[in-house]
């Protein structure tokens, strides 16, 4: 499973001209109305050449690549070249001959032999160029369904027409959904004879050149209802609404104040609440649905404070256990709608609680959220945010520093927290000093202690400067300095360990260290990107200094730890599995199971204000919580089996959902009786 800035690039897809089409193509890649990058294809003699490159946020893939086809247009020999969106080099190949076909990608070395080899190939870290020489072949296909090498049966399926003018012309497309490769479907949209037109998501697109800014808003649209249709008929088919009283046996409670696990209780839900909790075996009342817990134990659940939803995601946390979720900045009118949906019961995901992200504008900025280039834009912003709802506000690296004191008290009386990362060229003290609630993640702490002045941190060098971390003296003034001021003024941190970890630790060919539990149970275009580094290291010396600098952030960790300052687990690699993963770090810091778990549960429903309805399971409260069948507070491992998942008394079974996406199921469904004459 890719983190969300490589499945975004994972999505896409393009193809050579055809003959009706000229010899160079160009497509442009745009994100919420903004050109952010390009997609371009020179084909000559069976041969075709490609040039992908975009930057969103100061990161992004650049890639080339050389495929020479057959004369079906089928790969023969494919040479992929470049670098992923973190900056780790690509060399991957693909050659296919009359009875066999060899692959090397990050992940590894492949191969396939007989008279049935897969002509087309699904790359690892490829341009778009792979999908859509694959969707043209699919048209010719009667059933519309081959195979693909590594692995995975290709689906092609029609879902809607569209015309567009531009510079050529009236344009007539088909949008396809192209499954069967991951985890979710790509919507590849194609001309009359076959060819690459578009590729969109939600907020994302690459178009013909000539005819992007047409296609860009219908197309997104399109590609979001198409979505929302697919989770919306796994949310009818799996999300269970039990008629009267719903009574779940046998289980233990996990109890995150006291850090105890209870006697054998029945645990009713009545509606969206909990009603009652009693001895287990006492009598049920008529009209009672029962769920056999099997002795199992039951959490709290769980809080994700480091998301960036998608319809996808939020299915994913809440069948993690995954009940709340922050996020930390999206396309604003996207979550809106999600949000919607979710509180209709239209689709499944956590609750979510919105910060408003505020960005500078720059060569680098993101496209997340609200981009302001005045302190009157950046105050204005804060006021939108709190005239909405949102919970805080989240300031970025493109943003002016100087504004950060104006910001964060406007911030302030409008009774909203602020959080985020150190804008560039400042320090995590100057922000401290400016009045931030919470730092976000362990780099951008650090980075003041190691920086010189002017050196940039909007690029990946806010990530390749982490190699200076090992010579970092803890005991230093300057390092006593900042945790001296974030414990004075009661400033959180949210350190995302997990993402460190894989950026610094994983390696090429070796599955992340993440991702070892559960690995087994993806898809396998999902576990070939769960076997390659994050953060690109061109000799084993860099690596070395990488892995030292992740021993460092975990020194640094368990200081802040033992001084009293809240750490606050969050991934910003789309939660769910790797929140489960957040959560063993935290174990590393000096806490036991009980003490990560009441962090997970308890301690963050307390700092976002929601102790009174969740949190803990209690009579009263909403009923969100998770079951599992062992013991997390010896093991903490136990929460990675989830066998049950409640949220506001609607009952979900993972194991049911899984297989839908692809993924081998891990626990078990529970044995449900219902009343006499229920349907």
């Amino acid at each position: 499973m890719k983190i969300r800035h490589l499945i975004a690039a994972g999505l896409m897809a393009a193809v050579a001209a055809a003959p009706a089409l000229a010899d160079r193509l160009e497509y442009r890649v745009l994100t919420q109305n903004r050109d952010i990058g390009h997609f371009k294809l020179d084909r000559q003699d069976g041969k075709i050449t490609v040039d992908f490159d975009y930057k969103q946020n100061g990161r992004g893939p650049t890639i080339s690549e050389v495929v020479t086809l057959d004369k079906n247009g089928a790969p023969l020999v494919w040479t992929i070249t470049g670098r992923t969106t973190f900056g780790n080099a690509v060399n991957e190949t693909f050659t296919r001959g009359v009875n066999h076909a060899i692959w090397k990608d990050l992940s590894g070395t492949g191969g396939a032999k007989g008279s049935n080899v897969p002509r087309y190939y699904a790359t690892q870290n490829g341009s778009p160029l792979d999908v859509a020489l694959l969707a043209k072949a699919l048209l010719t296909d009667p059933d519309r369904s081959m195979p693909v090498a590594p692995a995975g049966i290709a689906r092609l399926t029609e879902r809607a027409r569209s015309t567009f003018d531009g510079p050529n012309g009236r344009i007539e497309v088909i949008t396809y959904e192209l499954s069967g490769l991951s985890l979710n479907p790509t919507y590849i949209t194609l001309d009359a004879s076959g060819e690459l037109f578009a590729i969109a998501s939600a907020d994302f697109i690459i178009a013909r050149k000539g005819y992007e800014t047409a296609a860009d808003e219908p197309l997104r649209a399109l590609s979001e209802r198409l979505e929302s249709e697919r989770f919306s008929s796994i949310q009818k088919e799996f999300a269970h609404r039990y008629d009267g009283p719903v009574r779940i046996r046998n289980v233990r409670i996990f109890d995150p104040v006291t850090g105890q696990r209870s006697e054998a209780r029945d645990v009713v839900m009545s509606g969206s609440r909990i009603a009652s909790i009693q001895p287990a075996g006492s009598l049920a009342t008529p009209g009672e649905t029962e769920i056999d817990g099997a002795g199992g134990t039951l959490v709290p659940g769980l809080y994700e404070m480091h998301g960036h939803l998608a319809q996808q995601d939020a299915l994913l946390n809440l069948l993690a256990g995954i009940t709340t979720v922050r996020d930390m900045g999206n396309t604003n009118p996207v979550l809106d709608v999600l949000i919607d949906r979710i509180g209709k019961g239209e689709v499944a995901g956590p609750r979510i609680v919105r910060s408003g992200f505020i960005e500078g504008k720059s060569p680098f900025s993101s496209a997340t959220g609200k981009l302001v280039e005045t302190e009157e834009q950046a105050i204005a912003a804060v006021r939108w945010y709190a005239a909405r709802g949102y919970w805080q506000v989240k300031l970025y690296n493109s943003m002016d520093p100087k504004w950060a004191p104006a910001v964060v008290a406007e911030a302030h009386r409008l009774g909203l927290r602020v959080s985020g990362h150190v804008p560039a060229f400042s320090s995590a003290d100057e922000m401290i000093a400016a009045g931030f609630d919470e730092v976000t993640h362990v780099n951008q702490l650090m980075l003041g202690w190691v920086l010189n002045p002017g050196e940039d941190t909007r690029t990946l060098f806010r990530f390749t400067a982490m190699r200076r971390f090992p010579n970092l003296d803890l005991a230093s003034p300057k390092v006593t300095a900042t945790l001296d001021a974030m414990v004075k003024r009661g400033v959180a941190h949210e350190p995302t360990i997990g993402i460190h970890e894989l950026g610094l630790t994983a390696l090429d060919g070796k599955t992340n260290p993440g991702a070892i539990d559960y690995i087994d149970h993806m898809p396998p275009a999902e576990q070939r990107q769960l076997k390659q580094a994050l953060f690109g290291a061109d000799t084993p010396k860099e690596r070395a200094e990488y892995v030292a600098a992740y021993a460092k952030i975990m020194d640094t960790l368990r200081l802040m730890h033992s001084r009293g300052i809240l750490l606050i687990p969050g991934t910003d690699l789309g939660g769910g599995f790797t929140y489960h993963r957040e959560l063993e770090l935290f174990g590393q810091l000096g806490m036991t199971p009980a003490q990560v778990l009441r962090r997970g549960t308890w301690d963050m429903a307390r700092y976002m204000g929601q102790d009174q309805a969740l949190g803990s399971i209690e009579r009263g409260k909403l009923a969100d919580f998770f079951l599992v069948p062992g013991d997390p507070t010896q093991d903490l491992k136990a929460i990675k089996k989830v066998a049950m998942v409640v949220k506001g008394g609607t009952v979900y079974f993972p194991d049911e959902i899984y297989p839908r996406l692809g993924i081998k199921p891990f626990a078990f469904v529970p044995k449900v009786t219902r009343p006499v004459g229920a349907k």
